[in-house]
């Protein structure tokens, strides 16, 4: 009996040991597939992620969330006969994507890449 305890007690350890280099190995895939990920990104500066964020943040602002033609109105009806709003979605998502859009593309300028061509 001692010696089936002690083999899987053995066991336990070895399972532990691996297990702990099993995660090491996903911790070290992930910070690679990370560089991978950001390789081709092009770096920008603290400055110019500001900029980038000041644009989302006035467009975004200059947006007019008041309008209700923006917006679909689903109505529920309670039992007492009180009316009362069940969901609503916004519609017309692509007005505001756009100035996004236009804002971030205002801050740079763009340039013909050859590697783009290559496809």
């Amino acid at each position: 009996m001692q010696e089936l305890e002690n083999k899987k007690a053995a066991l336990e350890l070895l399972q532990n040991e691996t297990n702990d280099k099993l995660n090491d190995y996903k911790q070290q895939i992930s910070i690679l597939q990370k560089q991978i990920d950001d390789y081709n990104k092009p770096a920008l500066t603290p400055k110019q992620l500001d900029d980038i964020h000041m644009a989302i943040e006035d467009a975004v602002d200059g947006y007019n969330f008041n309008d209700t033609e923006n917006y679909e109105f689903e109505f529920g009806m309670e039992y007492d006969g009180k009316v009362y709003v069940e969901s609503i979605g916004m519609q017309y998502t692509n007005e505001l994507t756009q100035k996004i859009v236009d804002k971030v593309h205002n801050l740079f300028k763009e340039v013909d890449f050859p590697e783009d061509n290559n496809n």
